[in-house]
């Protein structure tokens, strides 16, 4: 009788596995939520210039600067968990939108305290309202645009050149990101700071050009770290192969 070979002990248990598996996928969705209704309270509170070309300023609204993380997020559930995942978490984000536009407009019709300060929290309401009603729209169009367009370079390229379905997805949705969150802040919620005495459509384009350097430089950026965190999780989580996903435990 042939004896069965142990099990090598560097190898984890499936549970031990399914573990790693959720929490991976749970450290990646909780910054995405997090990042999403971050950027959604800070909005267009303030905006930073971040340098200057020439005459031209590189202006963003502060609610920007985390939102290339939520692109890497996707991107990393797209390559490992698959389109599905992906997907499903842009929809959880929306509903995420839609509840701090409830508490928001719940804080604003329920009767306050007679006599206390509430002029900070209608303020931050206002342009938040802004923020969110522009962020919704674009937000849709921008991550199902990531997301499906990650999947068809991993189509294309069999699933190689990593760079390449990184790159290309997050680069072109960043574009239409930036363009509708600009476009509904100035034409649905009047929300942006423009100057009177200057011609419309120059500052929209500013604003848009701005945004997207700001949001194409770091999405270059984070490519050495989603190859680097994509080798990680394959190994931690156990999914061999490039570009392969997650698949039933045995």
């Amino acid at each position: 009788m042939v004896p069965t070979p142990a099990p090598d002990a560097a190898t984890p248990s499936s549970e031990t596995l399914q573990q790693r598996r959720d929490l991976a996928y749970l450290v990646l969705s909780g910054l995405f939520l997090g990042t999403m209704g971050m950027l959604n309270i800070l909005g267009l509170t303030r905006f930073l210039q971040l340098g200057q070309i020439g005459s031209w300023p590189v202006v963003v609204a502060v609610g920007a600067l985390p939102y290339p993380l939520t692109f890497l997020c996707t991107d990393l559930i797209s390559e490992i968990w698959g389109e599905r995942k992906a997907s499903q978490l842009v929809w959880v984000g929306l509903l995420l939108n839609g509840w701090i536009v409830l508490i928001l407009w719940l804080g604003g019709v329920l009767p306050g305290v007679p006599g206390a300060p509430d002029q900070t929290f209608f303020a931050m309401r206002g342009l938040a309202f802004g923020a969110v009603g522009a962020s919704m729209a674009a937000y849709l169009a921008a991550q199902f645009t990531d997301v499906q367009l990650f999947h068809f370079w991993k189509r294309v390229s069999g699933g190689k050149a990593l760079w390449l379905r990184n790159n290309g997805s997050t680069l072109v949705s960043q574009l239409v990101d930036t363009t509708a969150v600009v476009l509904i802040s100035h034409y649905g919620a009047h929300v942006l700071p423009l100057r009177a005495e200057v011609p419309v459509l120059p500052q929209l384009l500013s604003f848009i050009a701005s945004g997207y350097l700001f949001k194409a430089v770091a999405a270059l950026a984070d490519t050495l770290p989603f190859y680097v965190l994509t080798a990680w999780l394959r190994r931690w989580l156990d999914v061999p192969g490039e570009g392969a996903e997650l698949g039933p435990l045995r």
